[in-house]
């Protein structure tokens, strides 16, 4: 199975919103299709902001994995956020997200990118296993707190 990535565009929108939905309810995040609608249009439709990818063959995607920007002084330069990854339950334990987090690190540094960054829910040991195992490290004494506006 590929975990070949492809920039998703608007026409991928009706593909990626089963997606969305059913990584929302394994996640318990309260949105309807109208939100994810509004939060993915503009990124499929080539947003600075960030970018969505579909992994798997492009008709047929087994997943996708949505990337946003920003800028860290600390790292020296542009840098990534990964906002959300899923992989069809179908599917996993493949090695499809691995490979997929590999093909999207390599593309962000060839692409200037200088440090990729992901939140990781602090009770999910798997999937801290699979971020550990793609060279994601925890930073020693930091929390991430957020302030929703």
């Amino acid at each position: 199975m590929s975990a070949a990535l492809h920039l998703a565009r608007p026409g991928d929108l009706e593909r990626l919103l089963p997606m969305v939905a059913a990584m929302h309810a394994e996640a318990g995040t309260a949105q309807d299709d109208d939100g994810r609608r509004a939060a993915l249009a503009p990124l499929l439709e080539g947003s600075p902001h960030g970018a969505v990818y579909l992994i798997g063959p492009r008709g047929a995607p087994i997943g996708y994995l949505v990337v946003t920007f920003g800028w860290s002084v600390a790292y020296g330069g542009l840098d990534a956020v990964i906002d959300e990854i899923y992989v069809r339950r179908a599917v996993r334990g493949r090695g499809i997200a691995a490979d997929a987090l590999d093909a999207l690190a390599r593309a962000l540094r060839d692409a200037g990118v200088v440090a990729l960054h992901l939140e990781v829910d602090s009770a999910n040991a798997a999937a801290q296993r699979l971020y550990t195992r793609a060279h994601f490290t925890t930073r020693d004494a930091t929390l991430l707190m957020t302030r929703p506006l």
